[in-house]
């Protein structure tokens, strides 16, 4: 009997429910992180700079939240308001202490563990992402590709920062992306508004790729004749119903507009100022410097950053040519895992070497697959090209580090594992007479 056109067998009602590999994929993901965790927890609850390796920054807002004094206080000393860091993580890390303890041993194995949890639960959008796109085997080797890639274990069980979960908001927004050309629904519209609201809430960067993604969203129902105006108004709306209080308290508390955080001037200089050894240097930043935290607890967090954007542009002023070459270094480094072979790097980057091996071989394996798709199917390939091309860019231009990277690393995974899947088919034997 012929199966009906435009049905593919994963398409069946049979396959609604979860399939058995995501399901088994996203356990064992979990059950690998939790292993990582068991032998890592113990480094956050060192008690030097009032437990500084506990969340950073965030680790001290958190503190403040709770202790009733608000969000502010970056650091080891009071230093006030801050808008040094998006409001989602610090509220989550502080909801944590609530419950196990500020800078307890439980705490600590809880962030990791909610890290791990949120870098498992990729595994759903891959998949979905994999096979919408692709088809079933792609998703499959996706989503068992997120299970033990090296990356996606260490930034979520062996770190307390915002990468785990910025991967999978951007994931779910490239997902979301590729549903809604195809959809105007006002209620779907409403709920991409909100997750991008909720994204740039965690990492501000995300939102570099919303005019870029949604605008190829628009362009698509435009290609069908099809009323876009209305559904993007209606994200847009809800937008900035998610983004106006932080806004709002922003103004309220330093009397200045700050849109979502204010320390660009300070990370370009990170990047950019000073040691040209390595990718970041801290003699002008507040973690780095003790005089440099002294001048902010002195100046306040505005004048202090005001300061900052003055260097920023003495440097561009001052020396363009270098700007310009570390700008393409940083490149390279974000794509390659490259930075320098010189000994003096290498003693304090030392599996730099393996690194760029593996981070390499994905960039490469992503290309194959992105230029195979672009052949095939450039409406589905078009969008990731947005993501991967835009999402960096500021990193380009301040500092880069493989962690800014992450969050566009479940997007290198499905191609990657698309290349290889179509390499294998390639490879597979013909049976003639069938």
């Amino acid at each position: 009997m012929k199966k009906p056109s435009g049905l593919s067998v994963y398409q069946t009602p049979a396959n609604n429910r979860i399939p058995r590999a995501l399901l088994w994929a996203t356990v064992v993901a979990f059950a690998v992180r939790l292993v990582v965790v068991c032998f890592v927890y113990q480094g956050f609850l060192d008690p030097g700079r009032d437990h500084w390796e506990f969340a950073y920054e965030t680790g001290k807002i958190a503190r403040s939240i709770l202790t009733g004094r608000g969000f502010s206080n970056p650091y080891w000393v009071d230093t006030g308001p801050t808008a040094e860091v998006a409001p989602v993580l610090p509220y989550l890390v502080a909801c944590v202490m609530a419950i196990f303890g500020i800078y307890t041993k439980a705490a600590a194995v809880a962030v990791l563990t909610l890290n791990s949890l949120v870098s498992a639960l990729t595994c759903v959008p891959i998949f979905s992402l994999a096979k919408k796109s692709f088809g079933l085997r792609e998703a499959r080797w996706a989503a068992w590709t997120w299970v033990f890639f090296p990356y996606a274990v260490y930034f979520s069980a062996d770190s307390m920062w915002d990468h785990a979960l910025s991967a999978l908001f951007l994931t779910l927004l490239l997902l979301i992306a590729l549903h809604l050309q195809s959809s105007t629904r006002l209620w779907a519209w409403a709920g991409f508004g909100f997750l991008w609201g909720l994204s740039a809430l965690t990492s501000p960067v995300i939102l570099g790729t919303l005019p870029f993604l949604a605008g190829w969203v628009c362009w698509r129902l435009q290609r069908q004749e099809r009323n876009w105006r209305l559904p993007a108004a209606t994200a847009g709306l809800v937008l900035l119903l998610v983004l106006a209080p932080w806004m709002i308290r922003n103004y309220q508390t330093f009397h200045r507009a700050i849109f979502l955080k204010d320390t660009l001037p300070m990370v370009f200089l990170d990047g950019n100022y000073g040691n040209k050894l390595h990718w970041w240097d801290g003699s002008r930043d507040p973690c780095g410097n003790p005089a440099e935290l002294a001048e902010f607890q002195a100046l306040g967090e505005q004048a202090f950053m005001a300061e900052k954007w003055r260097e920023a542009f003495d440097v561009l002023r001052g020396n363009p040519g270098t700007f310009v070459w570390r700008s393409v270094r940083r490149v390279v480094y974000m794509w390659t895992g490259y930075w320098s072979f010189r000994l003096e790097y290498l003693r304090e980057e030392p599996f730099d070497p393996l690194n760029i091996v593996l981070c390499t071989a994905f960039t490469f394996l992503a290309i194959m697959g992105l230029s195979k798709a672009y052949r095939k199917i450039p409406d589905i390939a078009t969008p990731y090209a947005l993501v991967l091309l835009v999402y960096p860019l500021v990193y380009y231009i301040t500092h880069s580090d493989m962690a800014y990277r992450h969050p566009v690393d479940p997007e290198i995974v499905v191609l990657a594992s698309y290349a290889v899947v179509s390499w294998l088919r390639q490879r597979e034997p013909v049976v003639h007479g069938e």
